[in-house]
């Protein structure tokens, strides 16, 4: 387990931290990956309400540099190896849902 690396502080006062290789709003889990906003299926509403956005983490709009920050923290949490039978088949369940979402799955 690693320390929180905080993204940003909201206007209400919640904090946007990346905790275990998620980006958690308040504690909760929102997105393990960010999206850039010209692949987000809302890109336009998003763009109007938060100028400046480059990527979304969920329903969490971030700037550049935030997202820079973020997907550092993502990496460095991607990094650390399970070794044990339950790290390697976690590992094993993304795989095998990232290549069936690439292939067309939802």
């Amino acid at each position: 387990m690693s320390e929180p690396v905080l993204i940003k502080t909201t206007q209400d006062g919640r904090k946007v931290e990346v905790i275990d290789g998620w980006v958690c709003l308040a504690g909760a889990r929102e997105a393990d990956s960010l999206i850039p906003m010209d692949e987000h299926p809302n890109r336009q509403a998003i763009a109007r309400a938060v100028p400046g956005a480059t990527h979304v983490a969920g329903r969490i709009p971030l700037r550049h540099d935030e997202a820079a920050i973020a997907q550092g923290a993502l990496s460095a949490a991607q990094r650390i190896f399970d070794a044990s039978p339950a790290g390697i088949t976690q590992r094993i369940r993304h795989a095998t849902w990232a290549k069936a979402h690439a292939e067309g799955v939802e």
